[in-house]
């Protein structure tokens, strides 16, 4: 049981504020904060903190000791890699539209590519490894989505809302067919609109959402948003394809589920996420990175309806969301202010802790304690005892808890 400390990730589109406040620091930092990332993912690993202040790399503990690490049954299943990646992610801008291949798909298209001699950190590279990207999002504050597609009916109402000469044939082509296949041929003719046609139908649109707004309409909050992307985003047909997503804005603890081919843009708010330890992203826009639309096309599942939003299912103080991502499981404690009974975390595999709110004390079987402050985190292997947690200090705390999923074949 050590703590960790955990590489911080620049990009553009985060804030400034969030990451540095639950870590401690001056705010607001003099450049972005995006990302805090908590495993063993080659880029940038955790380094786990010895008792006499040394520091080691939690990918070379993990390359050099998998069984201790990880437990026999995981180190089998994933090859000695920690499946899962932990992150604060601290959006202050929209991210890019993505979606993630399914476990298959990963496979087929990193052999594809690596038979190309595509170099695996090349711009143009959509796999560079052979792994799925499952995804879950748990908001810690007021955190804002667009993920998969919205109901067509639904759709073709928000549509007909904004109708403008330009939009009305692609309404109707909704309209004609209000499902998978339907949605299917819209977004494909809209992402591979040549460039003057966008032009064209694009401002169109922006002015019909700005009336809508003033309006105070059904759809003024979808509508913000695509502004908000226009502006951000101008003449990238990743505009029109948000039309077609559902908007989600999500309260402190709820969370959202993104499987294989789920198309979803991350667009304001703090969460915790964890994900698969995989860098495989089809992009469909709003980036100036590499768009690949065939590639997008093969992996975007056209599903539809409202996506799932859960709090995670309740035993005692510990709320686990379930998935079906063999590659991770993360749970949420909470502990009001006044509260400090202790919970029981179970050795099932290799975990990471991660304190939230308040401060907590990590005791473990054989009797060796951390405290764990705000913003630290500590690396459980499967070789170590059973823990114990509870608040220090009678203010309101709370803690969230990464494991590997089933380590079955």
């Amino acid at each position: 049981m050590e703590l960790l400390r955990n590489a911080v990730r620049p990009y553009a589109w985060g804030s400034r504020t969030a990451i540095p406040e639950l870590l401690g620091r001056p705010v607001p930092a003099p450049h972005p904060e995006a990302e805090l990332w908590m495993g063993a993912h080659p880029g940038d690993p955790s380094h786990v903190i010895g008792p006499d202040g040394t520091e080691r790399s939690l990918l070379e503990l993990v390359e050099a000791d998998p069984l201790g690490q990880l437990g026999e049954r995981c180190a089998k299943r994933w090859g000695g890699r920690l499946p899962f990646l932990l992150k604060i992610l601290a959006a202050e801008e929209p991210l890019s539209m993505q979606a993630h291949p399914s476990a298959a798909q990963a496979a087929e298209g990193h052999a594809r590519e690596e038979q190309l001699g595509i170099p695996r950190d090349a711009p143009n590279r959509n796999y560079p490894d052979p792994t799925a990207k499952p995804e879950l999002v748990c908001a810690l504050t007021e955190f804002h989505a667009l993920a998969g597609f919205r109901a067509p009916d639904r759709t073709v109402k928000l549509l007909k809302a904004i109708e403008t000469p330009g939009l009305a044939k692609y309404t109707g082509l909704l309209e004609a067919e209000p499902d998978p296949s339907g949605l299917r041929a819209l977004f494909t003719t809209w992402i591979t609109l040549p460039q003057a046609s966008l032009d064209e139908l694009l401002p169109e649109v922006l002015e019909s959402c700005v009336r809508h707004v003033k309006e105070h309409g059904e759809f003024a909050v979808e509508c913000r948003t695509i502004l908000e992307l226009g502006e951000a985003h101008p003449r990238d047909a990743g505009v029109l394809a948000a039309l077609l997503l559902n908007r989600l804005t999500l309260r402190a603890g709820e969370a959202i589920y993104l499987p294989a081919g789920n198309l979803h843009l991350y667009l304001h708010g703090t969460a915790v996420e964890i994900l698969a330890n995989s860098d495989n992203i089809l992009r469909c826009g709003l980036t100036p990175k590499h768009v690949d639309v065939p590639e997008l096309l093969r992996v975007v599942d056209f599903a539809c309806g409202e996506m799932p939003v859960q709090c995670g299912d309740t035993g005692g103080r510990m709320a686990v969301y379930r998935t079906d991502a063999p590659e991770f499981e993360l749970s949420r404690v909470e502990w009001a202010a006044g509260q400090d009974d202790e919970i029981a975390v179970d050795s099932v595999g290799p975990q990471i802790l991660l304190c939230t709110a308040g401060d907590l004390l990590v005791t473990a079987d054989d009797g060796e304690k951390v405290e764990l402050r705000r913003g630290q985190s500590v690396w459980l292997p499967a070789a170590d005892p059973p823990v114990k947690v509870r608040p220090l200090d009678g203010a309101r705390s709370q803690l969230f808890r990464a494991t590997a999923g089933t380590c079955e074949d």
